[in-house]
C-alpha cells in the first residue's frame, strides 16, 4: 500500500505515551531508581498502512507495543483506538476490544499453549471475543489454516510438533481468528531463518490485503523493514528521533543515528556500499539519560546546544519528522 493512499483519519493515535520502570531497591536508603522505557512519544497509525519501529535493543519499541496493549500500564499518556481511550477503559472494556488489537510474539513456541492443540487455541479465541456461534467455528478455523498455508488436519496437533516457522503461522491464524483490525508484530520474524522470515513477510503482505489489516511492525532488522512498511518510526532511548515514509527515510535519512543504522546494512552490490558510521561508545542508561538530545554523547556533530536543549520532534521536510537541531545542515 502506497502512503498516499492512507486514509487521513489515523485509527490510532498515541500520545504522551511513557513506561516508567521504579526498580527494586538493593538497600534500605538507597534513592529510588527509574527506568525510563518510553518517555513521551506521540504517533498516529492510519488505516491499512504498516508502521514500522525500529531502533537498537533497549531504545523502547517493544515497551511501546506492549503498553499499547496495556499488558504493560502505561506511566502517562493516551492511546485512542477509533477515539476510544484504552488507556481509561476498565478490565472489562478493554476485554471487548481486546479483538480489535491482536499480537504477535516473537517466540512462536513460547507464545503457544504447549497443553492445548490449535483447535483447542484457535476455538478459545473465537469463544472469549464471541465472534462466531459455535457451529460455525469450525469452518472458519478450516478457512483461517489455508489462509497460513497449514493443513487442515493439524488443527488436531500440539505446538511441539511443528517447526518454529510453522509456530509463526499458527500464531498468526490465532491473532486472525477474532477479526482484528491492528496486530502488533513485536520482532515477529527474528527469531526464524532468512528463507523462513521472507516467506512469513510476503504472507503478512497478503493477509494485510485481503484481510484489510493495519500493522504496527517492530524491528530491529532494516532490511526487513524496508519490505513490509509504508512508513518507518526511528528510537533511541525511549523516543522517536525520526518519521517518515520508507521511501524517504532510506533514501535521504536525516537524523545521525538513522544514517548509522542504514550504513550497517549489508550490501551484495558493491557499487550500492555505502561508508559505514561507526557510533563510538556505549547506549547510555535509561535510568540516567543525558541532558539534552539524548543521543549527543555519541553524535559526531555535537554542539553545545544539543547538550543543554532537547530536540522537538518537528516536520523537517514533508511528512518527514525529525528530533535533530542540525537535521537540515547534515542533510545529504
Amino acid at each position: 500500500m502506497k502512503t498516499t493512499e492512507i486514509e487521513k483519519q489515523p485509527i490510532l493515535q498515541v500520545s504522551g505515551l511513557k513506561q516508567h520502570f521504579v526498580l527494586k531497591k538493593e538497600v534500605i536508603f538507597q534513592s529510588k531508581q527509574v527506568v525510563k522505557a518510553v518517555d513521551g512519544i506521540s504517533f498516529d497509525l492510519f488505516p491499512g498502512e504498516t508502521l514500522s519501529i525500529v531502533g537498537e535493543s533497549g531504545c523502547g519499541k517493544s515497551t511501546t507495543g506492549r503498553s499499547i496493549l496495556r499488558l504493560d500500564e502505561p506511566t502517562e499518556g493516551n492511546v485512542l483506538f477509533k477515539g476510544q481511550s484504552l488507556t481509561k477503559m476498565n478490565k472489562r472494556e478493554l476485554r471487548n476490544i481486546r479483538g480489535d488489537i491482536q499480537v504477535i510474539f516473537q517466540d512462536p513456541y513460547a507464545s503457544l499453549n504447549p497443553r492445548r492443540t490449535i483447535r483447542q487455541m484457535l476455538e478459545e479465541a473465537m469463544a472469549i471475543q464471541k465472534v462466531l456461534p459455535p457451529n460455525q467455528r469450525e469452518s472458519r478455523m478450516l478457512e483461517l489454516m489455508k489462509h497460513v498455508g497449514l493443513r487442515p488436519e493439524y488443527l488436531e496437533r500440539y505446538p511441539h510438533e511443528f517447526s518454529g516457522g510453522q509456530r509463526q503461522r499458527i500464531g498468526i491464524a490465532r491473532a486472525l481468528a477474532v477479526n482484528p483490525k491492528i496486530i502488533i508484530c513485536d520482532e515477529a520474524v527474528s527469531a526464524l531463518d532468512v528463507s523462513i522470515q521472507a516467506q512469513i513477510l510476503n504472507l503478512l503482505k497478503k493477509l494485510q490485503k485481503d484481510f484489510d489489516l493495519t500493522f504496527l511492525f517492530i524491528s530491529h532488522d532494516l532490511s526487513v523493514v524496508r519490505h513490509i512498511s509504508d512508513r518507518v518510526m526511528v528510537m533511541y532511548l525511549g523516543k522517536i528521533v525520526e518519521l517518515s515514509d520508507t521511501a524517504s527515510l532510506f533514501k535521504n535519512p536525516l537524523h545521525p543515528y538513522t544514517k548509522a543504522l542504514l550504513s550497517a546494512i549489508p550490501v551484495t552490490d558493491q557499487t550500492q556500499r555505502k561508508e559505514r558510521i561507526i557510533l563510538k561508545g556505549d547506549v547510555p542508561s535509561p535510568i540516567n539519560p543525558p541532558a539534552g538530545c539524548r543521543f549527543h554523547t555519541r553524535c559526531p556533530f555535537a554542539t553545545d546546544l544539543c547538550q543543554s536543549e532537547e530536540p522537538i520532534l518537528r516536520e523537517s521536510q514533508n511528512q518527514h519528522f525529525v528530533a535533530c537541531h542540525y537535521a537540515e545542515n547534515l542533510s545529504s
